[in-house]
């Protein structure tokens, strides 16, 4: 401490279905005594109802934090339904924005939950699914143009951690770290992550703004398509090529039960993988015509 000071403010937040518990050991174990560690436990069963009120305590807490240390640098970890939690504090409180030192997600889904997507298909507000639900990829953008912000995705396999996939995790302007084997509850507790935290601490930079290639834009096209979530790689072997493109690019599709699924490829690898209802097909298949009219390459 420095006059009675710490030398940083840490916030760490836990997500859905959990407590405190393990994401603050977790940031613990990586300060020293010169960081105040904030830990907010909102209540497990809460989490469950709806995000809203989550947020304001949230936002509480950290305001009642903040003007107490009001020169002291913030770091932030959020975990899952924590990072995005985070997003929105922050986008309510932009007068915070240059005491941040870094603000670190771990396997958050910002594009917007597939599972919570399955549970509220028609975005009916069933409990902190809807929530979930909701793509903030374009408020996180916003945010990661000012703050330091790194984005941890694990990939178990075929594009998920289990629970959130490796897609959902992905925004412009962030830094983004691709780990595999952790699963999606291990990232708040596992000693693995202590490094990954430790090292952008040391280091906190600004992520670099999209380059203008063909893939970037192609994936902009299919994430613009109204009712598109991300999704993971499982049913792949089950798509057919529909389109060639430059670059050995291709373009994959497979249908199941009015779900419509849509792959961008090279060289048999997925660079994203989404999918549309039923509602939304249309709109798919819009997109997919302009691609292969090459619109976008035009």
């Amino acid at each position: 401490m420095i006059n009675g000071h710490p030398e940083y403010l840490l916030f760490a937040q836990h997500g859905w279905a959990d407590t405190g518990n393990n994401i603050g050991r977790l940031v613990t174990a990586a300060v020293d005594h010169q960081t105040k560690v904030i830990v907010p436990s909102l209540g497990l069963m809460k989490t469950f109802i709806r995000l809203e009120p989550l947020i304001q305590r949230l936002e509480q807490i950290a305001t009642e934090a903040i003007a107490t240390h009001p020169q002291t640098p913030i770091k932030i970890v959020g975990h899952s339904m924590g990072g995005l939690m985070w997003l929105e504090v922050l986008e309510r409180n932009p007068q915070w924005w240059s005491k941040i030192h870094s603000f670190i997600l771990l396997g958050s889904p910002v594009g917007g939950s597939h599972l919570a997507r399955m549970i509220d298909p028609l975005s009916l507000g069933i409990g902190t699914a809807g929530d979930l639900g909701k793509n903030r990829r374009g408020l996180a953008e916003k945010i990661a143009q000012h703050i330091p912000t790194l984005s941890v995705a694990s990939d178990l396999g075929m594009g998920t951690d289990g629970l959130v996939t490796v897609e959902n995790t992905k925004f412009d302007y962030a830094n983004w770290l691709l780990i595999s084997d952790i699963t999606h509850n291990a990232m708040r507790y596992r000693t693995e992550m202590l490094p990954i935290m430790q090292d952008f601490w040391a280091n906190p930079q600004l992520g670099l703004a999209p380059e203008a290639t063909l893939t970037n834009q192609l994936i902009q096209r299919l994430r613009n398509v109204p009712g598109m979530t991300d999704t993971d790689y499982r049913d792949f072997a089950r798509s057919r090529i529909i389109a060639r493109l430059p670059g050995d690019l291709t373009l994959h599709t497979w249908n199941s039960l009015g779900v419509a699924h849509i792959y961008l490829c090279q060289h048999q690898q997925c660079l994203y993988a989404g999918y549309v209802g039923l509602f939304h097909v249309q709109a798919l298949r819009q997109a997919i015509k302009a691609i292969q009219n090459s619109e976008l390459q035009s």
